[in-house]
């Protein structure tokens, strides 16, 4: 996942909508999202070469999500997928915060990566690559391939978007969340990161809809809960044929929601 944006209480239709954009090699296989055969709780695409996921929410409300953390002279091989910190989240019973409170111990052994998990009431945001554990408030945050909210455009330009989007009366069609994330907009030289890729790369991966000939975004995502807890999750899936996308559409309502408290603390060192 290469980026999320998130409203969080502040739409009287829905409590909570998230964006997602995950941006990734053509070549690598990938299933689109589904309710899981081995796990029929969980709705999530999956990784096949790795395993895990990188976005989902279970029939109890269970909502995770990744981003990797672009560093590449920090990279290491070998290391565990983050893929799995979302599946190991959406599969497992312990509450957010104890989640984080045993991932910090070993956060170490992944490559660097953002993490949210929660549900529709209360998210976390949690990093490898940030200081402690952050729970969100109302509002619009924007996350990719850095922390929380850092300023790159992509980031500024969906949250600008999105806010601009929700301002307006009723409950916008599905197709004008898609419309935030098929932005194919360059950013400006000036206003580009400098994140250790080449400046061609920065170019290439600075819009909101990433397109070049070997990488891209390779699945756009809506997903919507109302005040009824009824959910709705729509994936368009792309492959190196971009004006043919598979459309995969889920709704369901949330059986129950865990009890979670809101808690901030500092992580282990």
């Amino acid at each position: 996942m290469c980026l999320l944006l998130m409203a969080l209480n502040t739409h009287s239709t829905y409590p909570l909508i998230l964006l997602a954009n995950r941006d990734e090699y053509y070549d690598r296989p990938t299933a689109s999202a589904r309710f899981w055969d081995e796990a029929p709780s969980v709705l999530a695409g999956k990784d096949l070469r790795a395993g895990g996921t990188w976005l989902g929410i279970t029939r109890t409300g269970r909502i995770a999500a990744v981003t990797n953390y672009r560093d590449p002279a920090s990279i290491k091989q070998g290391l565990p997928s983050r893929g799995r910190l979302v599946s190991d989240f959406l599969l497992g019973q312990r509450g957010p915060e104890e989640y984080i409170d045993i991932l910090d111990r070993e956060a170490g052994k992944y490559n660097g990566f953002n993490l949210i998990i929660g549900d529709k009431r209360l998210l976390y945001w949690y990093s490898n690559r940030g200081h402690g554990v952050q729970s969100l408030g109302p509002g619009i945050y924007g996350l990719s391939n850095h922390l929380l909210d850092t300023p790159w455009p992509k980031v500024a330009r969906g949250k600008e978007a999105l806010a601009n989007l929700i301002s307006e009366q009723g409950a916008p069609p599905l197709e004008d969340f898609f419309d935030i994330l098929a932005d194919r907009t360059i950013a400006d030289d000036l206003f580009l990161p400098h994140t250790g890729v080449e400046l061609e790369w920065e170019r290439i991966l600075s819009p909101i809809f990433i397109v070049s000939p070997t990488y891209g975004t390779r699945s756009s995502t809506v997903m919507l809960i109302d005040a009824d807890n009824q959910v709705t999750f729509v994936e368009k899936t792309f492959n190196a044929d971009l004006d043919h996308p598979t459309t995969a559409q889920h709704e369901f309502r949330i059986k129950s929601l865990y009890t979670i408290g809101p808690r901030v603390y500092a992580p282990r060192h």
